[in-house]
């Protein structure tokens, strides 16, 4: 039986991927979190064999947890990063599968750590050397928006800003087109390079290189004209940033 311990904050894909592992026969799921804090008591005591984790979680990074706890055990890395960070993972030939999680890939992911558990085994030096190329500045440079319809793929250059409502992000584009997506601002936040991308709204998260004007009524003007607001509790943020332009 090969025991596996879950690491994924989102809850929905948790119970995605224990669906998956509960139709492998020889799989037991012995825990999960949604918590780096909570997974390092649980895997020192429950000791899996196999553990599956998503690299970001809320309160930190699985590749420092791992990396403290000193396993020697297969690790399969669940990620929606870019290419750059899968480039990074496989520096140590650590597994990894992207989302959306795709069964098939999963369930033959386990049952490649499983055949070949010694093979798959990681060592301190591997995770390290993953973990500073994930902490290295962000190369990404297009990015895939799944909407209702298809999924189209954009150069994160022509993003001009971005507008969040409820569970819904809009994508205003450099040739004036928008793109609907049905995942949450913050994500996209966290996705799209923080050098770039100000947060400059609760609703708004804005590409720095397509800012025209800043106006001192809290108001930024685009170079596609258009208008996005500024919070209060932002502008000292933003204006940080034009002062550095000048």
């Amino acid at each position: 039986m090969l025991k596996v311990y879950i690491l994924e904050d989102e809850l929905n894909i948790l119970k995605y991927i224990w669906s998956i592992l509960d139709e492998i026969p020889y799989v037991k799921v012995v825990g999960y979190s949604t918590e780096v804090r909570k997974a390092e008591i649980e895997i020192k005591a429950f000791m899996p064999d196999l553990i599956l984790a998503d690299i970001q979680l809320k309160d930190g990074f699985s590749l420092e947890l791992l990396s403290r706890l000193n396993l020697d055990l297969p690790i399969i890395f669940i990620t929606a990063y870019s290419q750059y960070a899968i480039e990074a993972l496989n520096i140590g030939a650590i597994g990894y599968i992207t989302k959306p999680i795709d069964p098939a890939l999963l369930t033959e992911a386990v049952d490649k750590c499983h055949r070949r558990a010694e093979e798959y085994k990681f060592n301190q030096n591997q995770l390290r050397m993953a973990e500073m190329h994930l902490k290295a500045p962000s190369v990404l440079q297009r990015i895939a928006l799944k909407t209702f319809e298809y999924t189209q793929i954009v150069c994160v250059e022509d993003i001009v800003y971005c507008e969040g409502d409820k569970g819904y992000t809009t994508f205003f584009l450099r040739d004036d087109s928008k793109l609907v997506v049905s995942k949450v601002l913050k994500y996209f936040e966290e996705l799209l390079p923080d050098t770039q991308f100000i947060r400059c709204h609760q609703s708004y998260l804005v590409n720095t290189r397509h800012i025209l004007k800043y106006y001192k009524d809290g108001q930024l003007e685009m170079l596609n004209k258009a208008f996005v607001p500024v919070s209060n509790r932002k502008r000292d943020l933003m204006m940080q940033y034009i002062d550095k332009l000048c």
